[in-house]
Parts: structure tokens; sequence; C-alpha cells
């Protein structure tokens, strides 16, 4: 082999180990991010498992009131659906704006209960209540840290992604742009439900 053989070997060898080089960068990445949307997801479940514990204790005081309960239980089967597409696929960008779009509304649901719990004392003052909504905004706070750390892992991946030359890699090796998961709620529903439970 010519002296120009081996400079093509060498050419071709280097670009080889780079095109590995940006695989593995990219790969790890894309499983920072998958990690981080598992840790959303744990507190999610968390949060799903509270609901149904909270309505129920609420119920019996909350006779005139079963619509807003209906709406809550409603907007938390939408919210587990969108959760588990998410979950299989997590960065998927329809996955995540419908797990978007439905924790939005569970938040709005459950901002309204918690809002009429003002209008009943006997709810007030039940210590179960109290318990399970504190539960809840522990976890919503959880939830908030955990999609700020999903959101930083994501963009990591897409910003390497986007790079030159890894960009020409990514496209080659069939690496998608990962979605952010965005809050769909207003600022003030973006904040941790709050009750007074004070008379």
């Amino acid at each position: 082999m010519g002296i120009g053989g081996w400079i093509v070997l060498a050419v071709v060898l280097a670009v080889v180990g780079f095109a590995i080089a940006v695989y593995n960068r990219l790969v790890v990445l894309k499983n920072r991010f998958k990690n981080a949307f598992a840790q959303i997801d744990v507190q999610l479940k968390r949060r799903y498992d509270l609901i149904p514990n909270l309505v129920e204790s609420v119920k019996g005081y909350m006779q005139h009131e079963r619509g807003t309960l209906e709406a809550v239980i409603a907007a938390r089967g939408a919210a587990v659906s969108a959760e588990g597409r998410a979950a299989a696929a997590p960065g998927d960008p329809q996955a995540m704006r419908e797990l978007a779009l439905a924790e939005g509304a569970l938040g709005g649901a459950l901002g309204r209960l918690l809002a009429v719990f003002e209008a009943y004392p006997d709810i007030k003052a039940n210590q179960n209540v109290a318990s399970l909504q504190e539960e809840l905004s522990s976890t919503e706070n959880k939830i908030a840290f955990a999609r700020q750390a999903y959101n930083d892992s994501v963009m990591a991946f897409n910003t390497q992604r986007e790079t030159f030359p890894d960009n020409v890699f990514a496209g080659v090796f069939g690496f998608g742009a990962a979605e952010l998961l965005q809050s769909t709620e207003s600022a003030e529903e973006r904040k941790a439900p709050k009750v007074s439970f004070s008379s």
C-alpha cells in the first residue's frame, strides 16, 4: 500500500472514530434526559395516588360540589393516560405536549377544588385532609424540580445534536430533537396548591 492509501485509511479511521464518539455522546445525553423524565414520572404517580385519597376524604363534606370532584377525577384520568404515553417515549414532542396540557387541566381542577375548601369549615379542621394537602403541595414542588432537571437535560441533548458537526451525524443516526416539558398553567396556577386551614 502506497502513502496515498495510508492517508485515505487514516482519514477513514478518523471519520469513523469521530462518528462513534458523536454517537456515544448523543446516547449518553439521551439517556440522561430519559432518566430525568423517570424522576418526573415517579412524582406524577405519587400525585395521582394522592388525588383519589383527597377526593374521598372531602366527598362527604362536599355534597353540593359533585361537579368539582368529578372534574378532578376526570382530569386525573386524562393526566394518567398522557403520562403513560410520555413515559413510553420521553422527549417525544406530541407526548410531551399532551402531558403538559393534561397536567395543566389537572392543576386547574385541583386549584378549583382546593379553593372550594374555604367554604367548608369542617374540611379545614380535618387533619387527614390537611395532611393530604400538605403531601400534595410537597409533591407539586418535587414535580417542579424534576421538570427543571428534565428540561435542563433535554436542552443539553438538543444543543449537542444541533452543534456542527454533530448535527450531521445526529441525522444519520436518527437522533431527533427532544421536547421540553412545558407548563401550560397560568403564573398563578403554577404555584403549588395552597389552602389555609386557619379559621
